[in-house]
């Protein structure tokens, strides 16, 4: 018996015997299920008992195939052929019973009325538990071994199961939700489903208009909001650029400090950015007060509309940038450079020619991310929008406003995809086929060029002054912790923290009775487990998609994207309607949650992996396996430590994404696991501003240390020898 049909075999134990069919109430992880009579409870019986027990006969034929599939690689696995033929057919025999019995009955029964002779009249189910869990797992192990028997990817069974789980994941928890969400498009109450009907809200002029410079009408909302979306794609990637050039490649002696300045504001909860800029911009603010009686200039509301959300989207979004491009600009080979010199270029030759067209992976992804992130953003849109109209707040007023219309919601989400996936192709254009590696593991002087005096000289003047800008932001958003109440009683307090984050000693305990430690503990819980698995899912997908040639690649790609394409609100609200009921019921459960988060996040853990991997000869890894090391082995000793800066940004982009996430999981918060972005919403709704701005700063400062644990346990890439100054 080999490991694989050991595997299998366990697999099926337990799915049968020993797990919970169906989800159980509380935590799976407590155990508390494990006990003598968890035979007799229908809720936490495995899958043999609900059939001998419990009569649930549609359940038996679940296992059978696992069981068929078991036998022939017992008995007659000597035919490869024969054998991968019967795992194929088996698994996909048994995904399809799990999938379509899953679907005939719900929490009240029958979904279907033609079913209604076939069950009893008390005939239910529960949503799908950690049993039905291990065996489809069992099946994807069993259908990934029998197409590598077939030849497919080489017959790599390592990355045809990688490939196999994340298609089934993506298919689950991002296609699923969306279809359920953007099949109402279709949907009218009075006439059921119809192309009509989507027409009619596609084609809207509100939304198509293009009459934008006319004194009489109104840009449509695409246009405006795909405008804003290409000004912020394009200040982001310049800013971000210049940012990541100052750290790795002058002199600047506060390069620590830029370093700290150019992240600061993605670990910032959207809302405060904004309140932030009112305070200094706004009609009331800091600096439009002095102006006005220094000067005696009424600027009057510039800061709602475009410019204001321009402003705030690039503030925002420019760290996203950095983290993508200095990985890229780290990983441009000085030999290279050296190369272009040594045949008598210049450095603004080098440059153009060689150093910028080696960043072209980085700088696209760099330009996607900001682009998809302006199109889906939600909070700036709403604190600074005013009369200027995007996609993402009229989705969220279709969804929560007083007429909600969830097909409107739905038609303005499949246009915004339009725009999204449009930008993708484009990358795709731009980038093309050619190869960008840089690292192929033979050595160089380790000296990067001199960068061009213009070039140089436009970094500083970017990095620096916007640096300074972002200091001034977050001085604004101190402040506003310590003092009474903002612009009535500005006397220093310390009273919005300690009601915030208050612990008293109660009956010889010490007991956290502040008003955040609740939302504060579940946050950084949930952020820690999402952590990881988004980094690990993000970066195994962008390992195939680099390494590895299979059918299909393209629109794989696609499907990694389409989560973070579409706006958080559409995501939340897709969660809730695809997940609230069986087959899947996971609303009020710090799952799903995490679940959301995974793959809300991971598209930037796939874009930072692809554009380092990029850099990377693949003769490195194909080196590792011609001296017998498998594919994970591979993985762990050789692209590991050559993608550190890829791994930072991920697990750092996913850490803070998930505390900072508002739009996504609004409508996913229950009493249970309530968390902190949506807590501090609670807040200003209930005008204590104080307290939100003193627990927004509490979470500033969390995420700020963990960014440096994690920068310091994870290290720097060490491809180079650097040196101590630059050329």
């Amino acid at each position: 018996m080999n490991r694989f049909t050991r595997k299998l075999l366990i697999l099926g134990i337990i799915s049968l015997l020993i797990l919970p069919w169906f989800r159980i109430d509380g935590s799976f992880w407590s155990f508390h299920w494990l006990s003598f009579d968890f035979f007799q409870d229908e809720e936490t019986a495995p899958l043999l008992l609900q059939f001998l027990s419990f009569e649930r006969w549609w359940l038996l034929p679940v296992i059978l195939p696992l069981c068929f599939a078991v036998a022939q690689l017992l008995f007659w696995h000597k035919n490869a052929k024969t054998t991968a033929t019967v795992q194929i057919v088996s698994s996909l025999l048994g995904l399809a019973i799990i999938i379509v019995q899953s679907f005939l009955l719900g929490d009240f029964g029958v979904n279907y009325t033609f079913l209604e002779s076939v069950f009893s009249e008390d005939s239910f189910q529960y949503g799908l538990g950690m049993g039905a869990v291990a065996l489809l797992y069992a099946y994807l192990l069993s259908f990934s071994y029998g197409i590598a028997l077939k030849g497919f990817m080489k017959g790599d069974v390592f990355a045809v199961t990688c490939l196999t789980i994340i298609i089934f994941l993506v298919l689950v928890f991002v296609f699923f939700p969306v279809f359920n969400i953007l099949i109402r498009a279709f949907w009218d109450t009075d006439v059921g489903y119809s192309l009509s009907v989507f027409f009619n809200r596609f084609g809207s002029p509100n939304i198509w208009s293009v009459n934008c410079f006319s004194d009489t009408a109104v840009c449509g909302v695409a246009w405006s909001t795909a405008f804003l979306a290409l000004m912020t794609a394009l200040s982001t990637t310049l800013l971000g650029l210049a940012f990541a050039l100052v750290v790795t490649r002058t002199n600047f002696r506060f390069k620590g400090t830029l370093r700290v300045f150019s992240v600061l504001p993605i670990i910032t909860p959207p809302f405060v950015v904004g309140m932030a800029l009112l305070l200094l911009l706004g009609n009331s603010g800091v600096v439009t007060q002095a102006i006005n009686n220094t000067f005696d200039v009424d600027l009057g509301g510039w800061i709602y509309g475009f410019w204001g959300l321009w402003l705030a989207q690039t503030l925002s979004y420019t760290p996203i940038a950095f983290l993508v491009l200095i990985g890229v600009v780290e990983g441009v080979s000085p030999s290279m450079e050296e190369a272009s010199q040594t045949l008598g270029a210049n450095s603004w030759k080098t440059f153009t020619t060689v150093t910028l067209p080696l960043m072209r992976p980085g700088l696209a992804n760099a330009f996607l991310l900001g682009f998809v992130e302006s199109m889906a953003d939600l909070g700036n849109a709403l604190v600074l929008g005013g009369d200027y109209q995007v996609l993402s707040a009229q989705i969220f007023y279709s969804v929560a406003g007083a007429s909600a219309d969830e097909g409107k919601a739905a038609s303005l989400a499949i246009t915004l995809l339009i725009f999204t996936l449009s930008a993708f192709f484009i990358q795709k254009v731009w980038v093309g086929n050619k190869s960008y590696t840089t690292v192929t593991g033979k050595g160089d002087g380790g000296v990067y060029a001199k960068l061009p005096r213009a070039v140089s000289s436009l970094s500083y003047m970017g990095a620096i002054p916007w640096s300074v800008f972002t200091g001034i932001i977050y001085l604004m958003v101190l402040l506003g912790g310590f003092v009474t109440l903002w612009g009535v009683d500005n006397s220093l307090t310390l009273m919005h923290y300690i009601d915030a984050f208050r612990i008293e000693f109660i009956n010889d305990r010490l007991v956290t009775t502040g008003v955040a430690w609740d939302s504060f503990l579940i946050t950084i819980g949930l952020a820690l487990i999402a952590m990881p698995l988004t980094s690990c899912i993000g970066l195994l997908t962008g390992y195939l998609l680099s390494r590895v040639d299979f059918p299909g690649k393209t629109y794989f790609e696609f499907s990694t994207m389409l989560s973070f394409a579409i706006p958080g609100i559409v995501i939340g609200v897709s969660y809730v309607v695809a997940f609230n009921q069986a087959p899947i019921d996971l609303t009020f459960t710090g799952l799903i949650l995490i679940l959301c988060f995974v793959f809300r996040n991971m598209s930037v853990s796939v874009r930072a992996s692809m554009a380092s991997l990029s850099q990377l000869d693949p003769g490195l890894d194909e080196a590792s396996v011609t001296l017998g090391s498998r594919g994970f082995k591979t993985i762990r000793k050789i692209i590991l430590p050559l993608i550190k800066p890829a791994i930072t940004a991920s697990m750092i982009y996913s850490f803070i994404r998930s505390i900072t996430s508002i739009s996504a999981v609004i409508f996913l918060v229950s009493a249970d696991y309530n968390l902190a972005s949506a807590h501090i919403i609670g807040l200003v709704e209930q005008n204590q501003f104080g307290i939100s701005i003193a627990y927004s700063t509490v979470l500033i400062v969390v995420m700020a240390a963990a960014l440096l644990v994690m920068k310091f346990l994870i290290g720097d890439r060490k491809i180079f020898l650097r040196s101590k100054k630059l050329q």
